[in-house]
């Protein structure tokens, strides 16, 4: 496991950085650990809705973990509002970077991660396998 500290900027989208950021580390199989920092738009699907719910306002992000592939990534996430209500869900596109997130990864060269049909979930989850032994 390789420890990958990443830091995203104001205006970047939360889920597309992270996404994206497998390519130029050469990673095949990533685990968000954590993350914290601050968001002005955040879209969170909630347990049991097909849509996913805009929230608007300076929010924190308390947690934030998952999983990301190539294809894709399974991300839930809470964040707390001015008020100090706390809402979590499934990250979707369009969470909004307002002043810095900091995140941790762990990627894991030992393996591959990506998302496909379950037959049984009848959903896109999580397949694991053993990466290409390097000669």
């Amino acid at each position: 496991m390789q420890a990958h500290p990443l830091r995203l900027q104001p205006g970047q989208d939360l889920r597309d950085a992270l996404e994206h950021t497998m390519h130029p580390v050469g990673a095949t199989a990533v685990f968000v650990v954590q993350g914290i920092g601050s968001l002005s738009v955040a879209r969170l699907r909630f347990a049991g809705v097909e849509h996913p719910t805009e929230l608007r306002a300076d929010l924190e992000i308390l947690t934030l973990a998952g999983t990301v592939a190539r294809n894709g990534a399974h991300l839930h996430m809470s964040v707390s509002g001015p008020d100090g209500r706390v809402f979590g869900g499934h990250v979707a596109h369009g969470c909004i970077v307002r002043t810095t997130v900091e995140i941790l990864l762990a990627l894991l060269p030992d393996h591959v991660f990506s998302r496909e049909p379950d037959p049984q979930t009848g959903f896109m989850e999580l397949f694991i396998r053993n990466a290409p032994r390097r000669a």
